[in-house]
C-alpha cells in the first residue's frame, strides 16, 4: 500500500543514536554505524524520530510500504517495559490513531495478566485520571503536546486603549493556500513559521512579521509536507526571495519545519541566506542563528 514512512539519508546520518529511543514502536536501529529502517511494518509514519535528529537526516516521504502492524508492534513493545508501552500508546492517542490505539489497548487487554503494569495504569493514561511526571511516570516523543502551566511575573500590559497595528503585509499565510507565484513574494524577505511561534512570542509582529512576507505551518500536524517544500523550493527559485528567517518552537517535533526550509534551500539552484530562531515555550528566545 501507499503510505507515509521514515526516510533515512545514510550520507547525512551519523549514527549517533538519538533517533532510537524516540521511536517508540522499535523501527529503527543502529546498525554499521548508521541508523536503518529495520521494519517497515512497525513504522507509523508519524515521524516522532524527526525532531531528535541532530543532522536531518530523517524526513517521511510517502511510498509503497509494508502495511503498519499495531498487534506486532505492541507485542514486541511490552518487553521493553511500561514507560515505553505508555509512551506509544500516548503517542497514538495525540496523533489521533484512534484504530491503532484501540488495537493496541485490545491487545493488552487480552493479555493482562503477563503485562508488567496494571490495567488501572492504562485507563488512569488514557483519561488523565492521575498526572504522570517525567521523573514517575512515562514520557513521550511527541513532547510538545506535554502540558505545561507556568506563572507569568510582571506583565504590563497597555493600559492607554491603543490598539497595535498589524504588521502582516499578505493574505493567505498558511503554507497549504499560499501561491509561490504570487507577486508580492519577488524579492520580499521571507518568514516561515511554526503556528504556535506567533501566541508565543510577545512582539512577533514587531520583531518578526515586520518588513516580511509570511508562510505558516505546523510540521506535526499537517499533510502533505513534500508540497510545502516544493513551494519553499518555487519561492527561492521562482520568486526569488531574498533571505529566509524561519520561527520554529523548542519542541522537538517543530524542527520538522526548519528542516523542510534547509531541504528546500538544498534543492533550490539558487542560494539564500536562512536564519534559523527557536522560541521557547514562555516565549524567550532561545537561539537565533544563521544556517
Amino acid at each position: 500500500m501507499i503510505r507515509e514512512i521514515v526516510k533515512i539519508d545514510e550520507e547525512l546520518c551519523n549514527g549517533c543514536g538519538d533517533c532510537v529511543p524516540n521511536c517508540h514502536e522499535g523501527a529503527l536501529q543502529i546498525i554499521d554505524g548508521k541508523a536503518r529502517l529495520i521494519s517497515e511494518l512497525m513504522c507509523d509514519g508519524l515521524g516522532a524520530c524527526i525532531g531528535h535528529c541532530p543532522v536531518d537526516a530523517i524526513t517521511i516521504e510517502k511510498r509503497e510500504a509494508e502495511d503498519y502492524n499495531e498487534e506486532v508492534v505492541i507485542a514486541q513493545m511490552i518487553s521493553k517495559g511500561k514507560n515505553t508501552v505508555f509512551a506509544h500508546l500516548k503517542h497514538l492517542q495525540e496523533h489521533n490513531e484512534t484504530e491503532f490505539l484501540n488495537i493496541a489497548l485490545s491487545y493488552i487487554k487480552a493479555n493482562r495478566e503477563s503485562l508488567p503494569f496494571s490495567i488501572k495504569e492504562v485507563h488512569e493514561l488514557m483519561h488523565g485520571e492521575k498526572e504522570h511526571s517525567n521523573q514517575d511516570g512515562p514520557g513521550c516523543g511527541c513532547a510538545g503536546s506535554a502540558p505545561v502551566s507556568f506563572e507569568k511575573t510582571g506583565l504590563r500590559m497597555a493600559t492607554d486603549n491603543t490598539n497595535i497595528p498589524s504588521a502582516l503585509a499578505q493574505w493567505p499565510v498558511q503554507m497549504h493556500l499560499i501561491n509561490p507565484a504570487a507577486s508580492y513574494f519577488n524579492g520580499a524577505d521571507l518568514l516561515v513559521a511554526a503556528d504556535c511561534a506567533g501566541f508565543a512570542y510577545g512582539n512577533f509582529h514587531k520583531d518578526f512579521i515586520d518588513g516580511k512576507k509570511v508562510v505558516i505551518a505546523c510540521p506535526k500536524l499537517d499533510q502533505g509536507k513534500e508540497i510545502y517544500i516544493q513551494k519553499l523550493t518555487r519561492l527561492i527559485d521562482e520568486s526569488k526571495v531574498n533571505t529566509i528567517t524561519t520561527v520554529i518552537m523548542e519542541v522537538p517535533c517543530c524542527g520538522g519545519l526548519a528542516q523542510m526550509v534547509q531541504m528546500a534551500a538544498q534543492q533550490a539552484t539558487r542560494k539564500v541566506p536562512v536564519k534559523e530562531v527557536v522560541i521557547g515555550i514562555k516565549g524567550n528566545i532561545l537561539q537565533e542563528e544563521w544556517v
